[in-house]
C-alpha cells in the first residue's frame, strides 16, 4: 500500500512541531539541571506561544543548541540575554519583519515596534530611561501567551493589572509626576463593572484608550475622539450643541469634564440640574441662562421618570395578584428607550427635541398607564369575586353538612329533637 505524497506532506506538517521538539535541545538540557533564575526559562516556556510556532532558544539567543559543551553552545551567534535598552529592537528583529511574520502569523500586526516608538515609553527610552516599560515587561519573557488565552497579561480582563503594575507604583510614578491611583479609579469605573462582573469583552481597559504599543496620554483635543470610538451618538450630538465651541475655547476635554477619566460612574439624569451631584453647576452660576435651562431639563426629565415609576408599579401590583400584562410590560419598555434617549440628547442640548421626546413617551406612558390601572381593577374584582365565590361554598358546605346529618339520623330511626318519638302499638 502506497500513500499518496499530499497525504504524506500533510502529515508531516501536523507532526513537524512535536518531531522537532523531540529533538535535541542543548539548551534545554542544560538549563532543566540548574536552579533558580537559570531554570524558570525552561520550566516557562512549555507554554510560550513562540514554541507552538516550533521556535526555540536559538531563534532569538543564537548559539548552537545541538551540543552539550557550554563553550561551544555560546559560540560566535549567541547572542544572549537583551540589555532592557535593547529589548524592543530584540523582538522587533522578527515582530517588525514582515516577511518572517507571514510564515507564522500573517494576521498579526508588523508596525508594534515603529507605535512603540511614537510611544510616550518608547521616547523616554530613547533619553535612556530603562525605568520605561518594555515588551517584556508587558508581554512577560519566556512564558509569553497568546493575547486570545485568558490567563496572558495582555488579555482584557488582565490589562489593568499589567499596566498597574508600574502606574500603581507610587514611588515610581512619582519621578513621571503621574498619580498612582489610575488603577484604583478604574476599578471603581462603570468600565470595570462591565468587564469584571458582567464579563463584557468589549468594555475599554487602558490599551483601548490609551493605546497599547503607541500608548500615549490622549490630548484635550483627542479625548472626545477616543470616547466616541464607543460612544458615537452623544458625541455627535455633543458637537452640534452650544457646549462644543465653548469647551474648544476654554481648551476643556469635552467628556472628560463632565464624566471624568478613569472614574467614570454610571450616567444618570442626577448629573444634570441645580442640585447636588449635577455637573452643570460646576460651570453655571445662577441666575445665569445655563443654570435655569439645567434646572428646567432636571425637571422635565424628574416629571418623565417619576411618571414611569408610578405605571410600572401599577403594573407590578397587577402581575403580582396574578393577572397577565406582558403586552403592557412590552410597551413599557419602549417607554424606558424614550428615557434613555432623552437622557442622551443632553448632550446635544437641544431642549426643543427633548420636550418633544418625552412629550412623545408621556402619551405612550398615558397608553400604558390605562392597561395597568384596568388590570389592578380587574385583579380587585377578581379578588371580590372570589370572596363572594367563597363565602357562598362556605354556606352551601354548611347546608350540605346538615342535610347529610339529619339523613344520617332519618335512616337509624331517629327524630328530631321535639319528636315524641314512635307510638306504642
Amino acid at each position: 500500500m502506497t500513500i499518496r505524497p499530499i497525504r504524506f506532506l500533510a502529515a508531516a506538517a501536523l507532526f513537524a512541531p512535536l518531531l522537532a521538539f523531540g529533538q535535541k535541545n542543548g539548551c534545554i538540557d542544560c538549563h532543566s539541571q540548574l536552579d533558580g533564575e537559570l531554570k524558570a526559562p525552561v520550566a516557562s516556556f512549555a507554554t510560550d506561544v513562540h514554541r507552538e510556532y516550533n521556535l526555540s532558544c536559538p531563534d532569538c539567543h543564537g548559539g548552537n543548541p545541538n551540543t552539550d559543551d557550554v563553550a561551544l553552545a555560546k559560540d560566535k551567534s549567541f547572542r544572549g540575554a537583551p540589555a532592557k535598552g535593547q529589548v524592543p529592537r530584540f523582538c522587533g528583529g522578527c515582530h517588525a519583519d514582515a516577511a518572517a511574520m507571514r510564515a507564522f502569523n500573517p494576521a498579526l500586526r508588523t508596525d508594534q515596534l515603529s507605535q512603540y516608538e511614537t510611544s510616550r515609553h518608547g521616547q523616554l527610552l530613547k533619553t535612556g530611561d530603562t525605568k520605561v516599560a518594555v515588551c517584556t515587561d508587558c508581554h512577560g519573557v519566556h512564558g509569553i501567551l497568546s493575547a486570545r488565552l485568558p490567563k496572558s497579561t495582555t488579555f482584557p480582563w488582565n490589562i489593568p493589572q499589567t499596566c498597574g503594575r508600574c502606574h500603581a507604583d507610587k514611588g515610581l510614578m512619582e519621578r513621571y509626576k503621574i498619580p498612582a491611583d489610575q488603577r484604583d479609579e478604574y476599578m471603581a469605573s462603570v468600565h470595570a463593572k462591565a468587564l469584571f462582573e458582567k464579563k463584557d469583552l468589549s468594555a475599554p481597559v487602558c490599551n483601548d484608550c490609551h493605546g497599547n504599543h503607541g500608548a500615549f496620554p490622549p490630548s484635550v483635543s483627542s479625548v472626545a475622539s477616543v470616547c466616541r470610538q464607543c460612544h458615537p451618538s452623544a458625541g455627535e450630538l455633543f458637537s452640534k450643541g452650544p457646549h462644543k465651541k465653548a469647551f474648544d475655547e476654554i481648551g476643556a476635554g469635552e467628556c472628560e469634564a463632565c464624566h471624568g477619566n478613569h472614574k467614570i460612574g454610571p450616567p444618570s439624569s442626577a448629573m444634570i440640574g441645580t442640585g447636588s451631584g449635577a455637573v452643570c453647576v460646576e460651570c453655571h452660576d445662577q441666575g445665569s441662562r445655563g443654570f435655569d435651562v439645567a434646572a428646567e431639563l432636571r425637571r422635565t426629565l424628574d416629571g418623565f421618570t417619576a411618571h414611569y415609576g408610578e405605571v410600572a408599579g401599577l403594573l407590578s401590583l397587577a402581575k403580582r395578584k396574578g393577572v397577565e400584562v406582558s403586552d403592557a410590560e412590552f410597551r413599557l419598555q419602549d417607554v424606558h428607550t424614550v428615557i434613555v434617549s432623552a437622557e442622551n440628547l443632553t448632550h446635544g442640548l437641544d431642549t426643543a427635541e427633548i420636550d418633544k421626546t418625552v412629550a412623545d413617551g408621556e402619551k405612550e406612558l398615558l397608553g400604558v398607564r390605562a392597561s395597568a390601572v384596568s388590570a389592578v381593577k380587574e385583579a380587585s374584582f377578581r379578588r371580590r369575586g372570589l370572596v363572594v365565590a367563597t363565602v357562598l361554598l362556605a354556606l352551601f358546605a354548611v347546608a350540605l353538612a346538615l342535610k347529610v346529618k339529619r339523613m344520617g339520623r332519618a335512616r337509624r330511626g331517629e327524630g328530631s329533637p321535639g319528636d315524641p318519638g314512635p307510638k306504642a302499638p
